[in-house]
């Protein structure tokens, strides 16, 4: 694959990077991933992945946007509210990048369809707010061969981490929560408030991972940091990062 001369101007300032390059850009177009969540996480990753000149993304979330969505889902507004967050989206990224190739599904992810709705991905991008989605994406992740990054955020935290269950010495989501978790039950942001830069520090950082993690092997980068948990602190500010060994019992990544 070559890019155009318009694509290559779009993107000149990553092919400059030694990091990057030529090499890495082409890597980025030929790219799909699946972004599950396309709220307050969702939102600002996808404007950087689409900025980076991911070539393929797959949209999937079965909500609507709320006029509260917009203290911090950035990619929506006014005109978006009643209208579903998927649609919003691949509307957003028709105006933003033309060439990009978009699939999208309003559909709510089970353990049954989750394996359907991340088929082809290189990588798929969690933000979504709750714990029985997280591990089903995860489980469907570990079985399908594919790298997860997970991210959450609620009041002035967020957490982001990259998981490659499937490979032998490599952790799975499931490995960080268990099996307990396998329910509807996390607290919302509704109850306990979020501050909206928040949001977008989180879903920019998971951007950020995602690319590193598309390009190794390619670029110089960086290593994708499997098994890493990142937890940024916006009250700090500050940021430390845990790693998270895999479970030799894990009911997904292990046996």
């Amino acid at each position: 694959m070559s890019l155009s001369p318009a694509r290559l101007d779009r993107f000149a300032r990553h092919i400059v990077l030694p990091e990057v390059g030529g090499a890495g850009q082409v890597r980025l177009a030929e790219s799909r991933v699946a972004v599950i969540g396309l709220g307050g996480i969702g939102s600002p990753a996808l404007q950087y992945l689409a900025a980076s000149g991911i070539g393929h993304l797959a949209l999937v979330d079965n909500d609507v946007v709320d006029v509260s969505n917009l203290q911090r889902q950035t990619i929506f507004t006014t005109r978006d509210v009643g209208y579903g967050k998927a649609v919003s989206a691949r509307r957003w990224l028709a105006n933003f990048d033309d060439s990009l190739t978009v699939d999208v599904s309003d559909a709510r992810i089970t353990p049954e369809n989750a394996a359907a709705l991340i088929a082809g991905a290189d990588l798929v991008l969690d933000g979504t707010d709750n714990f029985a989605t997280r591990l089903a994406v995860s489980d469907a992740c570990v079985a399908a061969g594919v790298p997860l990054l997970s991210a959450a955020v609620g009041r002035f935290q967020g957490q982001v981490a990259a998981f490659a269950g499937h490979l032998p010495d490599q952790a799975c989501y499931r490995c960080f929560v268990g099996d307990a978790f396998d329910a509807e039950d996390c607290d919302t942001c509704a109850d306990d408030g979020m501050l909206g830069a928040m949001a977008g520090w989180a879903g920019t950082f998971a951007a950020l991972q995602a690319v590193k993690a598309l390009l190794a092997g390619v670029s110089s980068l960086g290593e994708p940091g499997w098994g890493r948990l990142h937890v940024l602190d916006g009250l700090e500010p500050s940021l430390r990062t845990i790693r998270i060994a895999k479970d030799p019992a894990c009911t997904a990544c292990s046996g």
